[in-house]
């Protein structure tokens, strides 16, 4: 393990107030989203859409890395240079996607486990062979009626550090992404207790495993309310509950904490993770994003499958991406958009 390259790429991917375009959803996801504008999931629709996101003018200014699918890391743009060499050109880190998705947890109705981990290793060296330079591997946590159980927190941050202690051994940055769904009508109270216990198991398992802290990334939930409850916490509380939890359960010698949006509009991501840098900053480690949907959702729309609105779309996604990035410094208003 080469912990000096990977404190390196680790570094690299949360500075200068940059982020992560989250660009792997699976063929199915991905399926799901070409649906709503009318776009067929087939292998050329799913190459032009990534392609006309890494051809956006400058927008290595704002993003640091892109999470990958697997499809995607091997396909070359309509030109024919790889989507990869696009990425680089760029200055964007190429990264992938390598858990094979969440499964139904045996025994435990309701709850996920995240698969992925037979032939992992192999895989690494080849996706290490075709550029990437950090990996993710996302885990599932479900709040409901007697949910999350210990067993379901405690298979997935097994698996969480199975996974990254493979990846630093293999020349990956490991991304660590404990998901708490904000799904259901639970209030933000409960979202902290949740996101408590599972960070502090999962970071249980990562020293167990003998995971290098300074060559990983956390992809944490922010502390917020589940979607159907009646009372929604505001911008400043969120923040405010999201550091102190962070504080309690991640290391200082972890570089950064990229937030996931889950499943926050683009505005509400954008305003949470502009609270949180504007109050709580500097912390041990940065604190930036890697958003899928609440970076992607305004291109989509302008894009449409038309080649003649590839402009607007990739000025969508630029403008999303500057937002923030202003997020990351603290300085974001709505205005700026």
């Amino acid at each position: 393990m080469n912990l000096e390259q990977l404190t390196k790429t680790a570094n690299e991917m949360v500075t200068d107030h940059k982020g992560l375009l989250a660009a792997d959803e699976s063929t199915g996801t991905i399926g799901k989203r070409f649906d709503n504008i009318g776009v067929e999931n087939v292998e050329n629709n799913r190459r032009d859409y990534r392609e006309l996101l890494f051809r956006a003018e400058r927008l290595g200014e704002f993003i640091s890395g892109t999470i990958l699918y697997d499809e995607t890391i091997r396909q070359s743009a309509g030109d024919g240079t790889s989507l990869v060499a696009l990425m680089k050109g760029q200055g964007i880190i190429p990264g992938i996607k390598v858990d094979g998705g969440a499964k139904d947890l045996p025994g435990s109705p309701g709850e996920k486990v995240t698969e992925g981990l037979d032939g992992l290793p192999g895989r690494v060296e080849e996706y290490v062979g075709l550029g990437a330079r950090f990996a993710k591997w996302r885990a599932v946590i479900t709040i409901g009626e007697k949910i999350p159980s210990a067993q379901c927190i405690h298979v997935n941050a097994h698996a969480l550090g199975r996974y990254a202690k493979i990846c630093q051994e293999g020349g990956l940055v490991p991304i660590v992404e404990p998901e708490v769904l904000m799904d259901g009508d639970h209030d933000i109270d409960v979202c902290d207790e949740v996101t408590n216990e599972t960070l502090n198991t999962v970071f249980a398992e990562l020293y167990a495993q003998d995971v290098a802290l300074e060559g990983m990334i956390l992809k944490p939930n922010m502390i917020i309310s589940g979607l159907g409850c009646p009372k929604q916490a505001g911008p400043d509380e969120v923040a405010e509950r999201t550091v102190e939890t962070m504080r309690r359960c991640v290391p200082a010698a972890v570089p950064g904490l990229m937030f996931l949006s889950g499943g926050q509009t683009e505005a509400d991501a954008t305003v949470h993770l502009n609270a949180i840098n504007a109050k709580f900053a500097p912390q041990p480690w940065k604190l930036s994003y890697s958003y899928g949907r609440a970076l992607q959702q305004s291109a989509l729309q302008a894009w449409k499958g038309d080649a003649g609105n590839i402009a607007n779309a990739q000025a969508a996604l630029f403008e999303r991406a500057r937002a923030n990035s202003q997020a990351c410094a603290g300085v974001y208003t709505a205005e700026a958009v």
